[in-house]
Order: structure tokens, then sequence, then C-alpha cells
């Protein structure tokens, strides 16, 4: 981990139902690049909405967010901002059924000028390092819960991304694989210096990462370092 910031925000409002729901409703948040945060707070609290504004996925009212050199509130292209910054990781896998497990990890792919042999083989090489060289021919239906989550892992990490956003990535998983998920994680962290912003509300999930980010009302209500940042 290094001192620069790779995702800056200030004063972030959101809202929907025309202004009835504060989403976000002045947020502030620092990230430094290669930093592990866990973002923590009860249903409703703005978790989600700040993951999605952080990817790309929506876009702000107010307030400024620049990630990884991006000001997000004038770029016009969120596409390929997405796909060159972006890995994602859900609870609900997001894994297309109809195609094999390598395919589905191929998808990122598509938004670049990688070749189809490339693609194949940086797939392959991702799901090997994820313990799923074995199921690459399988569709995921015929995979556990914990092994989707794998696959769900080795596609966002395709495309070699900045930033992986993990959206309650152990929520539909058993404690004991979702342990194995957790700290497979961590190691890909660790290993590839990516930064990791991990929506929680499992304080000990939570607590596997360096800070912890506590968001109330649509803002930040506490921002304390953990001691795996030690």
């Amino acid at each position: 981990m290094n001192n620069e910031n790779i995702i800056e925000i200030k004063d972030l409002k959101k809202g929907y139902d025309n202004g009835k729901i504060k989403a976000l409703n002045g947020m502030n948040l620092n990230v430094k690049k290669g930093e592990f945060i866990s973002i923590m707070g009860p249903s409703g609290s703005g978790k989600s909405s700040l993951l999605n504004m952080i990817g790309g996925l929506d876009v702000a009212d107010e307030g400024t967010i620049n990630v990884a050199g991006i000001d997000m509130m004038k770029t016009k292209n969120l596409n390929k901002f997405r796909s060159k910054e972006i890995g994602f990781v859900f609870q609900m896998h997001n894994l297309i059924p109809n195609l094999t497990v390598v395919e589905n990890v191929e998808i990122p792919m598509y938004e670049t000028n990688t070749s189809s042999k490339d693609m194949r083989k940086k797939a392959l090489a991702l799901l090997k390092s994820v313990g799923l060289e074995d199921k690459v021919d399988q569709k995921p239906t015929k995979l556990s819960g914990g092994q989707r989550q794998r696959v769900a892992i080795a596609r966002a990490l395709v495309n070699n991304p900045s930033i992986i956003l993990a959206d309650e990535p152990t929520g539909s998983l058993d404690s004991k694989t979702g342990e194995v998920i957790l700290n497979l994680l961590k190691d890909l962290h660790a290993k590839e210096n990516v930064t990791l912003v991990m929506v929680t509300h499992e304080p000990y999930v939570g607590n596997m990462a360096e800070r912890i980010v506590t968001v109330l009302d649509g803002k930040c209500l506490s921002d304390k370092k953990t001691s795996e940042s030690t």
C-alpha cells in the first residue's frame, strides 16, 4: 500500500424517488491505493449506493468523486472505466447459467482488444489460481455456492483491475465456505496489491480488513483501523 489515494469522495449526495429517499447525504471517504477496507452499516444506510458510485454503476447528484484518476461526475464512458479499473464480486455471483465457467470468466475481456486465444488462456490461469481448473467446462448450475463465488472472483480479476468491489461476498454462503472465500480475497489483495473495498454486515468479516468505515443515513459515521493494519 502507498500513500496515494485511489478513491476520493467529498460531500457526495444521491437521492431516489424525486429526492424523497436520500441514499447518500454528504458522504466523505478516501481510500489509499492497495488498501483493504470494509464498509459496514445497517440495511438502508447507503453501503451499496456508495459501492455503486465507486464502480460507476450509478452517478451521484452532488459532490465530487474521483476513482483511479477519473472524475466520475464528468466522465462520459463509464463502461470503459469499469472494464479497465473495476472488478465486481456480488453476493449472488451474477453468473450466466447457459455459459460454461470459463466462458463466464472471459466476459469482461470482450470490452478489451484481447484475442480469443489469449482470453481463454488468461481465464484458465485464473480459474486454476482459485482451485477450479477441473470445473472449467461445467455450467454454473452444477457448482456449489462457494465454487460459484470463486468463479465470480476469477471473473473480477480477469482485466487486472486496480479496485475490487465486493458486495456481501459471503452473504449467501455458510460460514465455513464464507471463510474460504474471504481468505481467497485477502490473499489476492496481498499478492496483487489490488485495492479491495468490501461491503458487509458481519463484524468478523469487517475485521479482516485494514480499516472499517461505518455508514449511517448516507454519511460516514466512523472510520477506524483494525488490528489487521498493524
